[in-house]
């Protein structure tokens, strides 16, 4: 009996189930739309979110300082010749860099931050060859040790030439290097194929270390077997902070909510800060000009390097270009072609957000 009522009741739900199919599909479909729902601003939310106060403070602090202990293990690892790859919930990129400007003081220390849209990485590899050269150089004055002349500048030179010359000085301390700490190497702005595998090449050079973090479930993906254990020479460190993303998530649009002109300004502004104040005025040429030929399709190269020349902002036509690949890597500037053929620079902002832009730097 037990039995035959179990299966009875199975059989209900089952007829229920088909029943309540068959009259929801026969009743009208609903008109409403995902693009009906009235989302918040984003700058609103950014701004509610960082009102939203922090839990478990004391916690997280013991667990930041449990962390901080293992600094000298970490040194170790890097002399050993790994890489360090910290993962786990929360943004880590306050413990690395805490880490590199404490614990590898005597080293000579490069940050990438891969959470930016676009980074030119042979920019990186050129300013670490140059680091390097100094380095050399450097040991020359102390020891009698002969230096190879550098042929041609790092700039002119290839990708491979550079990566071929990151590891190939010889020097007399074995525990020397250039540590690289990458926040994000699983970010947008290094996730493609070619970057990473410069990226591996670079960490396989002999001077060189890198401390990175990750927090993309299938960062993993990017690498395959020679890259994690061959060259990247990965040492994995669980090391979650429960810390909130505040710095990466400036450059990635928030679920549900509205972009705004104020929001990418306020973007343009952080980006903006950390250039030199020659590149902040060159940008602020080209911005008024946008603003004052609103109906223009962009500022011509050379007239903005003929303005930038008088008032004594640039040298040269390869400073400007200096200038330029800067402002192109965090997308404060794009090109298009204008009608005659020339290429014009313009900055992808409303009105309104470039006129609160240059309030800001002024």
């Amino acid at each position: 009996m037990d039995f035959n009522a179990a299966e009875e009741e199975e059989f209900g739900f089952s007829r229920n189930y088909f029943l309540a199919k068959e009259m929801g599909s026969s009743g009208k479909k609903s008109a409403r739309k995902l693009s009906d729902i009235n989302v918040v601003d984003e700058q609103e939310l950014r701004e509610a979110s960082a009102n939203i106060e922090p839990k478990h403070q004391n916690d997280v602090a013991d667990l930041i300082n449990s962390y901080k202990s293992l600094y000298p293990k970490w040194v170790f690892d890097l002399r050993c010749g790994f890489g360090l790859l910290m993962y786990g919930f929360g943004s880590k990129k306050s413990l690395i860099e805490d880490f590199a400007s404490t614990a590898l003081a005597e080293h000579s220390v490069v940050v990438i931050n891969g959470y930016l849209q676009s980074i030119n990485i042979k920019q990186v590899i050129i300013a670490l060859a140059e680091i390097l050269w100094e380095q050399l150089k450097l040991k020359r004055k102390v020891s009698s040790g002969s230096l190879p002349k550098v042929q041609q500048p790092f700039s002119s030179r290839s990708m491979d030439d550079l990566l071929v010359f990151l590891d190939g000085p010889e020097m007399d301390e074995k525990d020397s290097f250039i540590c690289v700490v990458v926040n994000n190497i699983d970010g947008p702005g290094l996730r493609d194929t070619e970057t990473q595998q410069y990226l591996a090449r670079l960490a396989s050079c002999s001077y060189i270390r890198v401390v990175a973090s990750i927090d993309h479930v299938n960062a993993p993906l990017l690498w395959d077997k020679k890259m994690v254990h061959a060259q990247f020479n990965w040492y994995w460190y669980h090391v979650p902070t429960f810390a909130p993303y505040k710095v990466e998530g400036l450059f990635l649009p928030l679920i549900l909510a509205h972009g705004s002109s104020k929001q990418s300004a306020k973007t343009a502004l952080i980006v903006l800060q950390s250039l030199t104040p020659n590149a902040q005025s060159v940008f602020r040429i080209l911005a008024e000009y946008q603003l004052s030929h609103p109906d223009d399709e962009g500022m011509a190269v050379d007239n903005l390097y003929s303005i930038s020349r008088e008032r004594f902002l640039v040298s040269s036509q390869v400073t400007l270009n200096a200038h330029l690949t800067e402002f192109k890597d965090h997308e404060l500037v794009k090109t298009k072609r204008h009608s005659d053929g020339q290429d014009c620079l313009y900055i992808p902002l409303t009105k309104e957000g470039l006129e609160k832009l240059l309030s800001e730097i002024s």
